[in-house]
């Protein structure tokens, strides 16, 4: 059976407070609070910077059970360095603690700049380094600066699945290679709704889909429709049996190897107006999730923290 996860971009926002976060809610609280409104969250600071351990323990402990994140990877990857000489940049971040989130820790987002083109050579050497397991994730933090050798930063379960999703912003990467790169690879091309900004892609590549919704008709700050969460919702439903949506728009015409069903990652990102923790509950809702949940948005009635 396929696991759906519907969510938000980030939790610390100064106009969600008083709004989503109820009047009350301490600013210590708020995680605690957005993960039981919703059931998973991409954590957005290991993009600006590389976390610590405690603190990646400290959010698995903030978080009910059951609960998923997905993380993004950082930007001095694949922003500043921009694939050229990353394998201690690589190393650095598989230490820094992301495994402190066991059993919670999702897919691994790496979004690339909209100046990035895609170069096959430089693509695939990128892939070849992803850790899909526990073991090769061990087997790349070793290779980590002293600073990052903190107590447990080798604690990985050989056991553990790693996931990866990659987010691109430039025309360049819409061709049949890429495609194939990935799914050689089992990477998840991101879906991203961009209000045309970027490119829309939606082929399958892996055995998990991931979806980053940056606002309907204006970038990070529209919300979306009933009728957009319907389309969301239907395309969902196919994606999670295993199939993919008539329409969709591929870049490879020819369809990937058949699954009964598949994971689905989503991921609201219009946060600038409050629209993203709403519309993630519509979402939710759409698939009878809420009631999974503990709270609901802007109240605080019967909650404890």
């Amino acid at each position: 059976m396929s696991d759906i996860r519907i969510g938000i971009s980030g939790w610390r926002y100064v106009p969600w407070r008083g709004d989503f976060y109820p009047v009350g809610l301490a600013q210590k609280n708020e995680l605690k609070f957005a993960s039981r409104a919703v059931n998973s969250i991409e954590i957005n600071g290991s993009f600006y910077s590389l976390q610590s351990p405690d603190l990646y323990a400290r959010w698995y402990a903030d978080t009910p059970k059951g609960f998923v994140f997905s993380v993004k990877a950082p930007r001095y990857i694949t922003h500043v360095k921009r694939l050229n000489d990353i394998d201690e940049a690589m190393a650095n971040f598989f230490a820094s603690g992301i495994f402190q989130l066991r059993d919670k820790l999702g897919p691994i987002l790496w979004q690339f700049a909209p100046s990035f083109k895609f170069d096959a050579e430089k693509f695939e050497a990128f892939l070849k380094l992803l850790p899909h397991d526990g073991n090769s994730a061990k087997a790349c933090a070793k290779g980590c600066a002293a600073r990052m050798e903190k107590p447990g930063y080798l604690d990985i379960p050989a056991r553990l699945r790693l996931r990866h999703a990659v987010e691109i912003r430039h025309e360049s990467f819409a061709v049949p290679e890429f495609i194939t790169l990935l799914r050689t690879y089992n990477v998840a091309l991101v879906t991203a709704d961009t209000a045309g900004k970027w490119p829309y892609l939606e082929d399958l590549t892996s055995d998990f889909v991931y979806l980053r919704l940056h606002g309907e008709k204006e970038l990070y700050a529209s919300g979306y429709t009933p009728a957009a969460i319907k389309r969301w919702g239907d395309r969902i439903d196919l994606w999670r049996q295993g199939s993919q949506p008539k329409d969709a728009h591929r870049v490879v015409d020819k369809s990937p190897r058949a699954r009964k069903s598949r994971d689905v990652y989503c991921y609201f990102d219009n946060d600038i107006k409050v629209r993203a923790p709403y519309d993630a509950r519509k979402l939710l809702t759409r698939f009878e999730l809420t009631d999974q949940l503990e709270v609901a948005p802007g109240d605080l009635q019967g909650v404890e923290f």
